[in-house]
């Protein structure tokens, strides 16, 4: 199958939006945590973290900012400075899809998709409790991209929290052993698992392929 510009912009929005959703793959399943500063907490799916560097450690997103409808997320990160990445795992897929629903403001997605707030260490936003590996950062820029009206948000990290089991003496995590799972599109979600480890690629040690 090919599918040119033209084809794309044939199809209806729904069929266009799911398509070029999917074809960058597998993608990471998070939620972000924020309270606002009338202290009404928030809790949004995301799908689109990305590592940007170890030093200082970098974690990226893009978000929309506000327009005919409130972005909470992109709001009280802004205001208060401080948010929350949760991983999802397997056990949470449906409380965590319906984050995504357009709740009236003073709604926590919290409460209504019963997934429990936990504040630690004096973190001023809020992290899922129940999540197996939590990342609290502090805002530290946005940038906006102007060819499709969203922002790319910078936050670093302050605080990691994961079972020590999960974590080798090098640093890599086991996605698997903590029953994490990926987003395509916007609705299908995949389990992960580990295939293989590799050494560090050097032009001199290639296998035979």
């Amino acid at each position: 199958m090919h599918l040119s510009k033209s084809d794309l912009q044939s199809f209806d929005r729904i069929k266009r939006l799911n398509i070029i959703n999917s074809i960058s793959g597998i993608k990471p399943a998070n939620l972000i945590g924020t309270i606002s500063n009338t202290g009404i907490s928030n809790l949004a799916i995301f799908s689109s973290v990305v590592h940007l560097g170890s030093n200082p450690a970098l974690i990226g997103m893009i978000t929309r900012p506000e327009g005919k409808i409130r972005r909470h997320t992109f709001d009280n990160l802004k205001e208060s400075g401080y948010y929350t990445i949760n991983h999802i795992h397997d056990g949470i897929i449906d409380h965590a899809h319906y984050t995504s629903a357009k709740f009236e403001d003073g709604v926590s997605e919290f409460k209504k998709c019963n997934l429990e707030e936990e504040y630690l260490d004096g973190f001023k936003a809020p992290y899922v409790k129940i999540s197996k590996l939590k990342i609290g950062l502090q805002f530290k820029e946005s940038i906006p991209i102007k060819a499709n009206n969203t922002e790319f948000i910078i936050g670093e990290v302050n605080h990691i929290y994961v079972d020590e089991n999960a974590m080798d003496e090098n640093g890599y995590i086991n996605f698997e052993m903590l029953n994490e799972v990926g987003i395509s599109g916007l609705n299908s979600y995949y389990s992960l698992k580990k295939v293989k480890d590799l050494p560090y690629a050097r032009p001199n040690e290639l296998p035979e392929f």
